[in-house]
């Protein structure tokens, strides 16, 4: 609207006001500006403090994606073989990861109450930087398939994710692929300072011979906990680790996300046929633990599955270790694989039977969730395997028969023996 003010009888000056709207749409403008500068803020805030300390690899970098659907709906595809970091100590930890990395290593088993992932976080930040370095290809954070485990003293709903969040700012990472309960069974709670890496003692692991564990827990409420954090695009996937299939039977009829793996022992020597079958029915992948049966922590008197002669011979027979033989017969029978070496020559050897892949698949195929997996490299290889390679590891249902005979379920990890004062029998 204009209006006019007359300053004399010969001249009119007409003068423009701004219309009323105008002021408002200025407010309007200032304050979207105000929220938007307050959201960035808030954004920046939020990556720092869950990161727990800086770092300056992309692994790390925080994206809030919904998992959930991915989870619920995508075929799960995981690498086939993977390194275990069990034991495997503060010092020894940089060149391993590095060499493993280097090798065509894909898949990393780790856990708190290992009490290396500090290290490890370190080893992947600095492997990837040497990489840069030397001008070689850098892995992508979506190559390399990461997994942790809720350690016991975290059970209790509220505790579930600040844990979550301790384990990827000790591993440097921004979320994990996939995300175990490490054991069906819950201890008192452990306090811990998120804001510092690594553990300043093992308490999280002492259970005083089974006086601290808590029966009060249900494994309902964890489980409700770590689909929120699939929800929250903390984790991709999640699943148990030493669930027997009741407790794995129980699971099924109250999750909203179900496990996608159970990790158990696994090896000659105890071939829980009746668990694999029962994965296998409810698309469960089955991930093998100590599939050589632990030969670096069996105690004085155990039995020694490497040594087996049945395995032994078997294996001169095809020309290959009996670790090679007992991973490529626990890839037969449709189970994935992790395996912990600190030996190159090992590493490689372990990694060489990947190529049993395609014979396993035809044996695993109605599985749903993909066992292709990552196809891994060794030494510059492209992942082609001849014929003549991949039959060294293609077992004959005779080769296979003979294996099956050696069961005699013999565990190397016994609850019921930490736990003495408060046995928990969980595979019994």
């Amino acid at each position: 609207m204009q209006r006019s003010r007359p300053t004399n009888t010969n001249r009119i000056t007409t003068t423009t006001i701004p219309p009323r709207h105008s002021s408002i749409n200025i407010i309007i403008l200032s304050l979207a500006l105000l929220f938007i500068l307050l959201s960035s803020l808030h954004s920046i805030i939020f990556i720092y403090k869950s990161r727990a300390t800086t770092t300056t690899t992309t692994w790390s970098r925080i994206v809030m994606i919904n998992y959930t659907k991915l989870a619920t709906t995508a075929a799960f595809n995981m690498p086939k073989i993977g390194l275990g970091t069990l034991d495997i100590s503060p010092s020894e930890v940089q060149p391993v990861i590095n060499e493993a990395l280097s090798m065509g290593y894909r898949l990393f088993d780790c856990a708190p109450v290992y009490f290396n992932e500090k290290k490890i976080g370190d080893a992947f930040e600095e492997s990837t930087r040497s990489v840069v370095d030397v001008g070689a290809a850098l892995p992508h954070r979506t190559d390399v398939f990461i997994t942790s485990k809720l350690a016991c003293p975290f059970h209790r709903p509220e505790h579930v994710e600040p844990a979550l969040k301790k384990t990827l700012g000790d591993l440097r990472l921004g979320y994990l692929d996939l995300f175990l309960v490490h054991w069906p069974v819950a201890f008192k709670y452990v306090e811990f300072d998120p804001s510092v890496r690594g553990w300043e003692n093992e308490d999280i692991d002492e259970s005083d011979n089974g006086k601290l564990i808590d029966p009060s827990v249900s494994l309902r409420d964890t489980w409700g906990a770590m689909e929120a954090l699939v929800d929250k695009g903390l984790v991709k996937h999640i699943g148990v680790a030493n669930f027997p299939v009741m407790l794995l039977h129980d699971m099924l009829s109250y999750a909203r996300i179900p496990p996608c793996v159970n990790q158990v022992e696994i090896h000659p020597y105890n071939q829980q046929s009746e668990l694999l079958a029962y994965c296998k029915s409810r698309n469960i992948t089955v991930q093998a633990y100590s599939p050589l049966g632990t030969p670096g922590y069996k105690k004085d008197g155990e039995p020694n599955v490497l040594s087996d002669p049945v395995l032994k011979e078997i294996a001169d027979a095809r020309g290959i270790s009996v670790a090679q033989l007992c991973i490529a017969w626990s890839l037969r029978r449709g189970c994935h694989v992790v395996a912990k070496s600190l030996d190159k020559k090992h590493m490689k050897e372990n990694l060489e039977v990947s190529s049993v892949s395609a014979s396993a698949a035809a044996v695993g195929s109605n599985y749903e969730n993909g066992f292709a997996g990552t196809t891994s490299t060794v030494d510059g290889d492209d992942g082609a395997t001849d014929d003549a390679e991949s039959s060294l590891f293609a077992l004959s249902e005779d080769e296979m028969e003979r294996i099956a005979s050696l069961d005699r379920g013999y565990r190397f990890f016994r609850p019921e023996d930490w736990w003495k004062d408060t046995p928990v029998p969980v595979f019994h």
